[in-house]
């Protein structure tokens, strides 16, 4: 009797922290579906994304590649670089991949590679032009991004900022003033869908339906990248609802958004804005919970949800003054930013309880494949884990992380030449290396879950010394398996890009 091959359906939500999901304790109400299927699936209590923020970690979840392999000035999937969606394309799958409009995840960083279907949901002339950077640059206080650059108003702002240093306390004054000027002034959507930047999980579980319905019983790779959490933090009205929070109006979000947008405001201050600006962040986590339950209905309603391996996750985590910051700028590895939930549901396995050691996202493309029967590509750097998680016997693993310091923009290949950050986590300890000035933080996640105070140096030298040797092996090995041709094929791709973007 032939076997019918599993599809799978991969959803990465933006943004999306361990700590924020039902599954792995939080108390809020975020997750309702996706703490039902727990139950019923393999929940990994510490999955580690290989680099942050999502420019850094897709390339290991797609093509289980380390994102620096190809080099610091490298960004994206390489042209012909084997992937989870190639794997699956010829082993006969249809695949799909429907992207909210995250703007590093389109062709011009080769992910559309492997997949029938491709929508990044990306208007042309928007990727004409340089991209917003991955974090939302804070800018209001000491210049005013919701007031047009011209008329008075601004005349008179700039002329203030000229000379605010000498105002001394009156700045503050001034500041406060012109911030509450600006959102007087600036126009307001009518809505909280006017003041989204991004499409909303339904919207991207509309597409995905319909291609579903477009393919019959062909066994599918469906993946789905959600942004509804992404800030600017404007969830959908029916997500209040379901989260049971009063009425929020538009003046009421972009207001809240705006103040956590302050560059004039430090955290002491900000703090005080902190838990609003988390309930419109909760509220964007819930609505592709229940996005995702009608997805399963439908999949259910056609036979294919019990042959379907079902993974979700998140390209990374977002700061809430954690560590004095906010969103998720690529100038840290600290947990909120690397620490993601994982849940994977394989339809015919039993549940087995997993260890508390991290697994690295790297591993979760050949993992995936392993599950579903179909061969893994030998250029894939991660390995199969689903024996040892079948059977609940996940050992002692470690887990790395890497990222560019400052790469705010990395359409820009001038912002990915910054110094790296690396950092080397196994159960109990995480060592930080920074490399410009080279410097090293060894935690006790233990005893610091929050990362908030360095070991000092004399302490666990032992554990120290084995970090430090883990850290330099991945580095000499990436450097020795540096695939050159690789890397020069990605570059010329970027450079004919470029080339007719300024030609248009």
């Amino acid at each position: 009797m032939t076997r019918t091959p599993k599809s799978i359906l991969l959803v990465t939500v933006d943004c999306l922290r361990a700590d924020h999901v039902g599954f792995l304790g939080y108390p809020r109400p975020t997750t309702p579906f996706f703490d039902s299927l727990a139950g019923e699936s393999f929940v990994f209590p510490a999955a580690i994304v290989a680099g942050a923020p999502t420019y850094y970690s897709l390339p290991a979840m797609l093509a289980s590649r380390y994102p620096l392999a190809l080099g610091r000035d490298v960004v994206g999937i390489a042209p012909d670089e084997p992937t989870l969606a190639s794997a699956l394309k010829q082993a006969g799958y249809a695949t799909a991949a429907f992207a909210a409009a995250n703007p590093y995840i389109s062709s011009r960083f080769g992910y559309q590679r492997g997949f029938d279907t491709f929508q990044d949901f990306l208007e042309n002339d928007f990727l004409k032009n340089d991209l917003p950077n991955e974090k939302s640059t804070p800018l209001i206080g000491h210049a005013a991004s919701n007031i047009s650059s011209g008329g008075w108003p601004s005349r008179i702002n700039r002329v203030f900022q000229r000379v605010r240093p000498a105002l001394g306390p009156l700045g503050v004054i001034y500041d406060e003033l012109y911030f509450r000027y600006c959102q007087r002034v600036t126009p307001l959507a009518a809505s909280l869908d006017g003041l989204r930047r991004f499409p909303s999980a339904d919207v991207i579980i509309d597409a995905a339906s319909r291609w579903l319905d477009s393919i019959a019983n062909a066994p599918f790779f469906l993946w789905l990248h959600l942004m509804d959490p992404h800030s600017p933090y404007y969830p959908k009205e029916k997500a209040l609802a379901l989260m049971a929070t009063g009425e929020i109006t538009p003046g009421d979000a972009r207001y809240r958004n705006s103040c956590w947008n302050r560059a004039d405001l430090g955290p002491r201050r900000l703090a005080r804005h902190r838990d609003a600006i988390i309930e419109l962040y909760d509220a964007g986590i819930r609505w592709p919970d229940a996005q995702l339950a009608r997805l399963a209905e439908r999949l259910r309603g056609s036979g294919r949800w019990d042959n379907c391996i079902f993974a979700f996750t998140a390209d990374h985590g977002e700061e809430f003054l954690d560590h004095d910051g906010r969103y998720h700028a690529p100038s840290r590895l600290t947990e909120e930013l690397v620490h993601v939930p994982l849940l994977l549901r394989v339809p015919g396995t039993a549940k087995k309880e997993l260890s508390q050691s991290p697994f690295s996202l790297l591993h979760l493309a050949p993992t995936l494949l392993d599950a579903a029967g179909i061969s893994v590509p030998p250029s894939f750097r991660g390995t199969s884990h689903w024996l040892q998680i079948r059977e609940g016997m996940a050992g002692e693993t470690i887990a790395i992380s890497e990222c560019v310091e400052g790469c705010t923009n990395p359409m820009r290949s001038d912002s990915r030449l910054g110094p790296r950050i690396l950092s080397v986590r196994e159960k109990r300890y995480k060592l930080v290396l920074h490399f410009d000035p080279l410097r090293e933080s060894l935690y006790d996640l233990e005893a610091d879950p929050g990362e908030h105070a360095a070991l000092p140096d004399s302490a666990q030298k032992p554990v120290r010394r084995r970090l430090l040797e883990l850290a330099r092996e991945h580095l000499r090995v990436i450097a020795d398996e540096r695939d050159s041709q690789t890397r020069v094929r990605t570059r010329l791709r970027e450079l004919r890009l470029d080339a007719e973007r300024d030609q248009s």
